[in-house]
């Protein structure tokens, strides 16, 4: 009765668990199918998940069934006892017999293998499987810790077992930094001598679980495999399409990847099933492979040449990414000797394998073969040592006979055997970072800047930028938070058209304009194209709520989830004003509430009120909001401040999931692992929960193929959205979306884990109903092709963009700072300069604050040269190597008609144009300015020298740098002054009105030729 009563308590114990992990998975893609029809996503989803579910079962079925067969088979024909001997015959040959088969038991055709050399093969063989159980195992691993619904580039997938990178120093290295690597290893080779059947079968369960996953990991692989685009370019060397590196190339690796470690497995472990057949271990020897064991290992052993035929014709592709040598890319060594070779080591392994299937064949067993294999086995090599001797003798001549001609060949004669794979790499490199398309122009400025100049450029001389992202932020975050829990995680720059009236501009109505009318002597005004509009450089900062800044006690399950829901407005910040009295940034957005709205955002004029659409500017989805939380509850959220006290509301957007039911309660307790839901005496029948609010995994989650840049900005524009209740909503975010590939050949990644890029999508999510859009931005990409044709209601053409949101899609500067520094080399395209770097590059420096970095890119609003309006365009500059003057400048424009371009200035190299690092350096060494400097950071402040702007105007270049004060405790940046230096003239001013004015428009014989102008300093201890 006792051992009935515990097997049914078993029972019930794996009936529950049972229940419950069902639970758990049913109510996990309950919850995902519910989030996805919430965002209009349900059908890519489901063709995702279809996919993935396939491939894995797939391949986890496939892998199981071929290795339990595999084992089942080994375990068959096994020795099951050590076979018996007779008396000698006639010609002294021993002869076995089994009293059950009448003497038909197999014969042993390989010689006896003492206890040493057993012991030998079996720990070899038993850490070899622990070595792929723990291989693949750390596949899983990397994949679990990125996310397994995210596809992120990862380098080619190797062969399982490469002989270089098994070596005994890498093995013991990791061990010693891994002691459970090691200890699992051995702890494998202990159970499988211990109980090698049960083992076996178990770890062939596990491997076949993990290839499962490995595979449905990959599944964008194998979409992008099943639907290929042609690029309409061939490589170099094997002439194939780049298409077939892009989209097939990556799967066949994956196929090699998962049958070369299912077929090794298989040969390791039905290996050492037989070897510990018949007590073997306790009997001291090992009596020899029968005819069955040995075709079966010949057949394993020809699965695993033929893995290795597929690594090594795969291996002829991989030499178009190699990284060794003077070239990215196949080189004169890898062309005209590891080509070749790989290609025999292929043919060779290939009529290896096939020699071996071929002795694998059933053949009928006679008397008379069995009496000539008895007599033969102890004088032949057994097969395999001699197929693996021939395999590593070829494989090393052939690295052999390429490091002499590396040596002999290559070396003294580089340059000439190279030059043709130089210019191979420099071709698509620059083909792959598409900085081919690059206009280029050489400029050699001539500081001859005139009035007239200067009055067609006001558009650019206005929106000259004296604050930068740091300094702003600063500010916002001291005197815009204003609660604990807002807060401002970035600022981000755009431009905007604002209204004006009567021909006047609007910077001409809330600021004094660039030029008083005393300083105006040369007739300036702003003359824009629309005499109702201008458009202006501005910073958006919007106002999140930050739930972790939340006081402690406040911390509650109902504050968490209820109340604290969403942010609240945003600050916008002309690029070039400054409130005259304090020295702070000026705000044409700001605050929360006006005298005659509780919940407005208070303007700086009516011209901003009628430019800007405010609305309710609540923010639900955004950079910050981490929290899920749930509306319509029988709690008010917290809306804004309101004085003391604090204004309520109820959320009426189209966002969230309604969790009235029951049962979706149920669900979303396990989901989100939050018992305390399912009791909460708050919710309704009308409740909504809103969950993955934070814009970056909410794309994430719908397209993981893509690649998403690191900066959404907000844009205030009416895009025509709507809540509920039929109240517009004017906040949107925009993220700049890439396709990407590694497999891009020749092309060189530099720093990066990808060879190609491309801006392909630009994406808009509401900030408050988290409507999510994706639009295709370079239609002409051949990687977006694909995903558009495998998830077509995915993506809608850039047209169908609202109108109000297209002037302000930008040049990502992710995108920009990576094709930027691909330039600084690859703007290089002769070979022989390429190869002796005569012309190389790097990006420009400056003084921030008081240490020395990089140059950022940065966006401006001018008037190019070669253009005939003012753009929103990126800025990079570049210096020499080990050289500070300018030597170029590259430009991302941005607005419509020239969106995506880039164009690059060139300066001579035979004149002096001073770069950032020397104008810092002349302004330092300025004694009236430097002595000022110093007077400040003595009085319990300090002086932060901003961003130095190099800015072209018509055909001379205009050097720009705002200084900030600011106090040592409690920082609020003020702009002190505004450095301009021009040719020879470096000014000082209180304004940048001032500094230009003496700069650049008094005349240059009133001053000598090298002049520092300190504009209005009565008082030299005050800022």
């Amino acid at each position: 009765m006792s051992q009935r009563l515990y097997q049914s308590v078993y029972k019930i114990c794996f009936a529950v668990l049972g229940v419950w992990l069902a639970f758990i998975g049913i109510a996990h893609l309950t919850a995902e199918i519910l989030w996805f029809e919430e965002v209009n996503y349900l059908s890519p989803f489901l063709k995702r998940l279809s996919w993935q579910l396939s491939l894995w079962f797939f391949a986890g079925g496939i892998s199981a069934l071929f290795l339990i067969i595999n084992l089942r088979v080994a375990h068959h024909f096994k020795w099951k006892s050590q076979p018996q001997l007779s008396a000698r015959n006639k010609t002294g040959i021993k002869r076995f017999f089994d009293s059950e088969r009448n003497n038909k038991q197999e014969i042993p055709q390989s010689p006896v293998i003492g206890l040493f050399l057993l012991l030998l093969m079996v720990m070899v063989l038993g850490l070899s499987i622990g070595l792929v159980l723990i291989y693949y195992g750390q596949e899983v691993f990397r994949l679990s810790q990125s996310d397994f619904t995210l596809f992120r580039v990862k380098p080619p997938i190797l062969f399982p077992f490469e002989i270089e990178s098994f070596s005994l120093e890498i093995f013991f290295s990791e061990a010693s930094k891994h002691i459970w690597q090691a200890g699992t290893i051995a702890a494998v080779l202990i159970l499988i001598v211990y109980n090698t059947k049960f083992w076996t079968e178990a770890i062939a369960y596990i491997m076949s679980a993990v290839f499962g996953l490995l595979i449905a990991a990959n599944w964008t692989k194998v979409l992008l495999y099943l639907n290929p685009t042609a690029f309409g370019q061939k490589d170099p060397i094997l002439k194939d399409e780049i298409g077939f590196y892009i989209f097939s190339l990556p799967w066949r690796q994956l196929l090699d990847f998962w049958l070369g470690g299912l077929f090794l497995y298989a040969l390791l472990s039905v290996s050492i099933v037989y070897l510990l057949s018949a007590n073997s271990l306790s009997e001291g020897k090992f009596p020899g492979f029968s005819r069955s064991q040995l075709r079966h290992i010949y057949a394993l052993g020809g699965a695993v040449l033929l893995a290795i035929s597929l690594h090594h014709w795969l291996r002829r592709y991989e030499l178009l990414y190699s990284g060794v040598g003077v070239v990215y890319g196949a080189g004169y060594t890898d062309v005209q000797i590891h080509l070749p070779v790989e290609t025999i080591l292929a043919l060779l392994s290939l009529l290896l394998a096939i020699w071996l299937l071929l002795k694998a064949r059933v053949v009928p067993e006679t008397e008379e073969s069995r009496l000539r294999t008895k007599q033969k086995k102890r004088k032949k090599i057994p097969v395999l040592i001699f197929v693996l001797t021939i395999y590593l003798s070829a494989r090393s001549i052939g690295f052999l006979i390429g490091e002499i001609v590396q040596l002999v060949e290559v070396q003294p004669n580089e340059l000439n055997r190279e030059a043709p794979y130089i210019e191979n790499s420099i071709n698509l490199t620059r083909a792959g970072f598409k900085l081919n398309e690059i206009e280029e122009t050489n400029i050699n400025p001539k500081g001859t800047l005139t009035a007239l100049q200067l009055k067609n450029n006001n558009l650019t001389i206005d929106n000259i930028r004296l604050w930068d992202t740091r300094p702003l932020l600063q500010t916002n975050r001291q005197l815009q938070q204003i609660r604990l829990y807002y807060k401002f995680p970035d600022a981000d720059i755009d431009r905007y058209n604002f209204k004006a009236e009567d021909n006047q501009n609007l910077s001409q109505r809330s600021r004094e304009p660039l030029f008083s009318t005393e300083e105006n002597k040369l007739g300036l005004d702003n003359d824009p194209l629309d005499p109702k509009s201008k458009k202006e450089q501005i910073f958006i900062a919007p106002r999140e709520l930050d739930y972790s800044a939340v006081p402690d006690r406040a911390k509650t399950w109902v504050n968490e989830h209820l109340v604290y829901t969403h942010g609240y407005g945003f600050t916008l910040s002309p690029v070039n004003q400054v409130n005259e009295e304090s020295g702070l940034p000026e705000y044409y957005v700001k605050d929360i509430g006006t005298p005659t709205d509780a919940g407005g955002l208070r303007t700086s004029s009516e011209l901003i009120e009628e430019s800007i659409p405010i609305g309710k500017p609540r923010i639900y989805y955004g950079e910050l909001t981490n929290t899920y939380v749930m509306t319509n509850t029988n709690v008010l959220e917290l809306d804004f401040p309101k004085g003391e006290e604090n204004a309520y509301n109820t959320y009426d957007g189209t966002g969230g999931i309604n969790i009235g039911s029951l049962w979706r309660r149920w669900v979303f307790v396990q989901y989100l692992k939050d018992w305390r839901m399912l009791f909460a005496r708050n919710l309704t029948e009308d409740s909504r929960i809103l969950f993955r609010r934070q814009i970056m995994r909410r794309v994430e989650a719908i397209a993981p193929f893509l690649y998403y840049d690191r900066d959404p900005y907000l844009v205030v524009s009416d895009a025509g959205d709507v809540n509920q209740a039929g109240s517009p909503n004017y906040l949107h975010w925009i993220i700049d979306a890439y396709t990407i590939s590694d497999r891009y050949p020749y092309s060189d990644p530099g720093d990066n884990k990808f060879n190609y890029i491309r801006n392909s999508v630009k994406i808009v999510v509401d900030a408050y109903n988290g409507d999510i859009d994706f639009y295709i931005a370079e239609p002409e990409d051949p990687i977006i092709q694909t995903w558009n044709h495998i998830f077509p209601e995915l993506f809608q053409p850039l047209n169908a963009m609202p109108k109000n949101l297209r002037p302000h899609i930008r040049y990502p500067r992710d995108l920009f700072s990576i094709q930027s520094k691909q330039l600084r080399t690859y703007q290089m395209t002769d070979p022989q300069i390429f190869y002796n770097r005569e012309d190389q590059w790097q990006s420009a420096q400056e003084i921030y604050g008081t240490e020395l970095q990089k140059v950022e890119p940065y966006y401006l609003i001018i008037k190019l040269p070669t253009a005939a309006n003012e753009e929103f365009i990126l800025i990079n500059l570049y210096t020499p190597t080990r050289r500070n003057n300018l030597i170029a400048t590259l430009f991302g424009r941005s607005d419509e008609n020239e969106y995506g371009k880039l164009l690059l200035y060139r300066y001579p190299k035979q004149r002096q144009i001073y770069g950032p690092e020397q104008i810092d350096a002349r302004i330092n060494q300025d004694p009236v300015i430097s002595e000022r400097i110093s007077l400040w950071n003595r009085q319990g402040s300090r002086v932060i020298q901003g961003n130095l702007l190099v800015i072209p105007i018509a055909d001379s270049l205009l050097y720009v740098e705002p200084l900030y004060l600011e106090a040592e405790r409690n920082s609020l940046p003020t702009l002190a002054r505004v450095i301009v230096v021009y040719e020879n003239r470096i000014v000082m001013a209180e304004t940048l009105q001032q500094a230009l004015q003496k700069a650049v428009l008094e005349p240059k014989d009133s001053s000598p030729p090298a002049v520092t102008g300190v504009i209005n300093e009565t008082n030299p201890s005050s800022p």
